[in-house]
C-alpha cells in the first residue's frame, strides 16, 4: 500500500490523486493539516526532512515534490506507458511539459498570489507578477497550437499536471478566456482525465479556506 501524506486543496497533491486514479491504483491517504503543524512532526520530519506534501511513502521508500511523485508513478504502474512514454523524444516533451508546470505556469501563480495569501503580513497585488502569469499562458497558448493534448496527441501525465494548475486560476477567477488554445485543452482536459470531480471538490475548500480577501479585492 502507498502511503499518501496530502491536503485535498493543494493542487500539486491533486495532480497525484488524478494520476492515481487514471494509474488505477489506490493510495492510503494521509491528511497532514499544516495548519495545525502537522508537517512539523518529527515523526513526518522523519519521513519527509524538507516537511512538505505531498509526499509519497512506498514500504521503505519515501519522495516527495509532486512531478518526482509524478514521475515514480508512472514509471512504476503504467504498464502499457500511454501516460508515460518509452519513446526518449516522447518522454522528453512530456517532461519539458511538466516542468514548464512547475517552473513556469504554477511558479506564476506562486509569484502572484502567494504573498495575498499566505504571508504572515499580507502584500498587495504586484502587476509585475500578473505579467508573469501572463506571459505564461501566453507561452502555454502557443505549446497548445494545433493539438488538444499538452504534449502529445493523447492524454499524458503532464495533462495531469497541468490541469492542478489551471484549475487553481480558474477557482481564484483569474480570466484565462483570452487563450484560445488553453480554454479548449481545459474544457477536454476536465472530460477525458479521472478524478477531475475530486480535484474540484479541492479547488472549492481552497477557495473557501484562503481565497475570499483576494478575491473581494479583484
Amino acid at each position: 500500500m502507498l502511503d499518501f501524506y496530502y491536503m485535498l486543496y493543494s493542487g500539486p497533491c491533486r495532480s497525484i490523486l488524478m494520476t492515481a486514479r487514471a494509474l488505477g491504483i489506490e493510495l492510503n491517504k494521509k491528511e497532514v493539516d499544516l495548519d495545525a503543524g502537522d508537517h512539523l512532526k518529527p515523526e513526518f520530519v522523519k519521513i519527509n526532512p524538507q516537511h512538505t506534501i505531498p509526499t509519497l511513502v512506498d514500504g521503505d521508500f519515501a519522495i516527495w515534490e509532486s512531478r518526482a511523485i509524478l514521475i515514480y508513478l508512472v514509471e512504476k504502474y503504467d504498464k502499457d506507458n500511454t501516460l508515460y512514454p518509452k519513446d526518449l523524444k516522447e518522454r522528453a516533451v512530456v517532461n519539458h511539459r511538466l516542468f514548464f508546470d512547475l517552473g513556469t505556469l504554477n511558479q506564476s501563480y506562486v509569484y502572484y498570489y502567494y504573498p495575498q495569501l499566505f504571508e504572515e503580513v499580507k502584500r498587495p497585488a504586484d502587476p509585475v507578477h500578473l505579467k508573469r502569469i501572463e506571459a505564461a499562458f501566453e507561452m502555454f497558448n502557443t505549446l497548445l497550437e494545433g493539438q488538444l493534448y499538452a504534449a502529445l496527441n493523447r492524454l499524458t501525465v503532464a495533462d495531469i499536471a497541468l490541469l492542478a494548475t489551471v484549475s487553481n486560476f480558474e477557482i481564484t477567477e483569474y480570466d484565462f478566456k483570452k487563450y484560445a488554445n488553453v480554454v479548449r485543452w481545459y474544457e477536454n482536459a476536465k472530460k477525458v482525465v479521472p478524478g477531475w470531480e475530486e480535484n474540484w471538490e479541492g479547488c472549492e475548500i481552497y477557495k473557501k479556506l484562503y481565497l475570499g480577501d483576494v478575491l473581494k479585492k479583484q
